[in-house]
């Protein structure tokens, strides 16, 4: 059951550490306010129960110190509208007088934002003495922000050790994620899919490695697979390929093997002149692409092939795209992927889509409400799934 539902935030001061790394365009303007969207639901929980709210977060990368544009005073309004006209107040220091005083002053109801954290060196070097400032700012520590679980900085995992068992905790965000990720790495229901896309097999090697020993398949799809085309001594034309990697890909297979899990590639790519969205397009056996020819997509039959192998299965993980989906000619693997996705969803199965690229083409392509969880997560899904421990989660169940 959880913890953060069951505890009572009556007349307590809620510190949370939420993922407000939203992007601004010119103007400081919010392009994309997902990850705000996404800690409502605890906000309002704490709102509800009579306890006041304090958000930290960062936003980009400042080298400097204080910028304008990494301000989260560009935030408030907006965090104001979607708290159904709630009065964000703002601190414009994460800690020092103006913060102090303000969360002192905190009533009921009331939320206060604090600025970004980033804007101290401290933060990103997991500063002990820092995080025990931010600390003194709140009665409970509540940490929602899944997307930095993965990395020891002070508002994330250090500042756990000032509070008590019982006053630290997971926001909903944070629940749901670690929830999703246990079940498909620790739980899942076999047949057990994992679906890997993206451009290099060097990014996927370590979640490919820790899959074997709990998938039954493996498809294999984007830029990555034409490396393991070629281990296997096919030709791929102009196709992207890791050289140094040919040796590891054919590793991978052989211990595929040697486990029982079922590597699918795909058998034929749709295959264009140039990287470029108005290039000629052809088709071709994913091992038999002409020279100055590159494979941007998986073919017709691979679709079908893929889409029979993720029907029939119980537990689906997603990670990464089938091709270049951006450009409209390259997009219909990715999309295919989507509806089989969908359609083994509806029937039952448990499906996770994780990691950048495939949560924006479940969203792009609509599909992000038939799918069984939507990680916001990007790196932290992908170390988890890689079978690392992150600090953010250990932290707080310590």
């Amino acid at each position: 059951m959880s913890k953060f539902l069951n505890h009572n935030f009556h007349q307590q001061k809620v510190l949370i550490r939420v993922d407000f790394n939203v992007p601004l365009n010119a103007a400081y303007e919010i392009t994309d306010d997902n990850r705000m969207r996404a800690t409502l639901p605890t906000i309002r929980k704490i709102l509800a129960d009579g306890g006041s709210v304090i958000l930290m977060s960062h936003l980009g990368r400042p080298k400097d110190g204080p910028t304008e544009k990494y301000s989260l005073k560009h935030l408030v309004h907006h965090l104001g509208q979607l708290l159904n006209g709630v009065s964000v107040q703002f601190a414009d220091d994460c800690i020092g007088a103006d913060a102090y005083a303000k969360a002192a002053a905190l009533q009921p109801g009331q939320v206060l934002l604090l600025e970004n954290l980033r804007f101290y060196k401290e933060e990103e070097k997991g500063d002990a003495a820092f995080a025990e400032k931010l600390s003194k700012l709140g009665d409970v520590y509540v940490n929602d922000a899944f997307g930095t679980a993965h990395r020891a900085h002070a508002s994330t995992a250090v500042i756990a050790q000032f509070f008590p068992a019982d006053k630290k905790m997971f926001g909903l965000v944070m629940e749901g994620e670690v929830a999703s990720a246990e079940k498909v790495m620790h739980h899942s229901e076999k047949p057990f899919t994992a679906i890997i896309g993206g451009a290099k097999v060097s990014d996927k090697i370590l979640i490919i490695e820790n899959l074997l020993d709990r998938a039954t398949d493996i498809i294999i799809g984007g830029g990555m697979a034409y490396t393991f085309m070629k281990a296997q001594g096919g030709q791929i034309g102009s196709s992207l390929c890791e050289n140094d990697r040919l040796d590891m890909a054919v590793a991978l297979l052989k211990k595929a093997e040697a486990k029982g899990v079922c590597i699918h590639l795909p058998s034929d790519s749709i295959i264009a002149d140039k990287f470029a969205a108005d290039a000629n397009t052809s088709s071709a056996p994913s091992n038999q692409i002409p020279d100055g020819w590159m494979g941007l997509d998986i073919g017709e039959n691979a679709c079908q092939q893929f889409a029979n192998c993720i029907q029939r299965s119980r537990t689906i993980l997603w990670n990464g795209p089938m091709g270049v989906f951006e450009m409209e000619k390259f997009q219909h693997g990715t999309k295919a992927i989507a509806i089989a996705v969908a359609a083994a969803t509806q029937q039952g199965a448990f499906s996770l889509v994780g990691g950048g690229d495939s949560v924006a083409a479940v969203n792009q392509f609509g599909f992000a409400s038939q799918v069984s969880y939507v990680s916001t997560g990007g790196g932290a899904m992908l170390e988890y799934f890689e079978g690392k421990e992150l600090p953010g989660i250990a932290a707080v169940k310590e």
